[in-house]
């Protein structure tokens, strides 16, 4: 069992749903607020060079030529034209986000910068849509705090890891309405669906810290999946 402290679980969800999508009834509510999305570019990308964000993250995550990356809440693809370098061409990223006018955006520059090995696919708030055993690594850089269907979501992904795929998360440890999420919260939403924690890392020099995880075992029931409730 992964260190939950200062999370309880909390019952499936019921009662009034009317404010959520159909898809999501089935699986807990977030007992969390969620902030909106104020962009879809997390900083500039100079100043994420400057700081050797995306190549500390993808040292960090194993990232390596031939390998299928997901990049899940792409935006302007900072993430996804650096993916997309270090499989090389016999790798393949595919770049997902729920934004429609990003998704747009980061086409323009995938053709402009001709990056063959780049797919682009729209998402839902409650499934990131992806093919089944398809990615050795999934990311969520600065993003996992914007979902509004965590367990929904992170339990629809789970199909599309490889054996021995990993889920990659990159964020800040300050409240969800605050666009971070507590380590402890994170560790605990995704525990509740299958997952474990293979490595956690405090990471100042990527503006955040760096969490990796595996799923374990069959996926829960969603019925059965019991939420995190912030006391």
């Amino acid at each position: 069992m992964l260190a939950t402290a200062g999370f309880a679980a909390c019952q499936p969800a019921s009662g009034d749903q009317s404010d959520r999508p159909e898809t999501a009834r089935a699986f807990p509510r977030a007992d969390r607020a969620v902030a909106g999305v104020v962009s879809n570019e997390f900083s500039n990308e100079e100043a994420r060079d400057d700081r050797n964000e995306a190549s500390t993250v993808m040292d960090l995550a194993g990232v390596a030529p031939g390998m299928t990356v997901a990049d899940i809440g792409a935006g302007n693809g900072y993430y996804t034209v650096r993916l997309a370098e270090r499989v090389a061409r016999e790798g393949r990223v595919l770049a997902q986000d729920i934004d429609d006018s990003a998704l747009k955006r980061l086409g323009t520059r995938v053709e402009r910068e001709r990056l063959d090995n780049v797919s682009i696919k729209p998402g839902d708030i409650d499934d990131p849509r992806l093919p089944e055993k398809s990615f050795d690594r999934i990311f969520m850089v600065h993003m996992y705090h914007e979902v509004t269907e965590p367990y929904a979501f992170i339990w629809r992904m789970r199909p599309a890891l490889k054996k021995g795929g990993q889920v990659i998360v990159v964020d800040v440890d300050r409240p969800t309405n605050r666009h971070g999420i507590p380590p402890k919260l994170l560790f605990c939403e995704f525990e509740a669906v299958g997952y474990k924690l293979v490595e956690f890392i405090e990471k100042p020099d990527i503006a955040g810290y760096f969490a990796r995880f595996e799923a374990v075992g069959p996926a829960p029931d969603p019925a059965s999946i019991k939420g995190c409730a912030q006391r």
